[in-house]
């Protein structure tokens, strides 16, 4: 997975890429196809926004969160980015089951 972090309005301290980093890691647990992450942090008047956006086969992902505290918009960010990526691998799951799967039997 490639992480592009970069700050708008904000220096991107190695704290906050270290954070960011870590969050992120949850969902590759969940989804290992994730392709590339670029991650914008930005601070306007007394707001702190994140967006971000995954790329994923056959798919992209975006998420935006604004709070006081960047860690918690950071947090609610992995939360939805979270989700998303649990709905698009359920999504794309293939349904075919083969074992234990109910095979018809040929009536002679």
């Amino acid at each position: 997975m490639n992480l592009q972090l970069t700050g708008h309005h904000l220096e991107v301290t190695p704290a906050l890429r270290d954070y960011v980093t870590s969050k992120l890691a949850r969902i590759s647990n969940h989804f290992d196809h994730v392709i590339d992450v670029k991650v914008t942090l930005s601070v306007e008047k007394l707001a702190q926004k994140v967006e971000a956006t995954l790329h994923v086969p056959g798919n992209d992902l975006h998420a935006e969160c604004e709070d006081d505290n960047m860690y918690s918009a950071i947090d609610m960010l992995t939360d939805k980015l979270d989700r998303q990526v649990v709905k698009h691998k359920e999504k794309h799951a293939d349904h075919h089951k083969t074992n234990g799967a109910v095979k018809h039997q040929a009536v002679e």
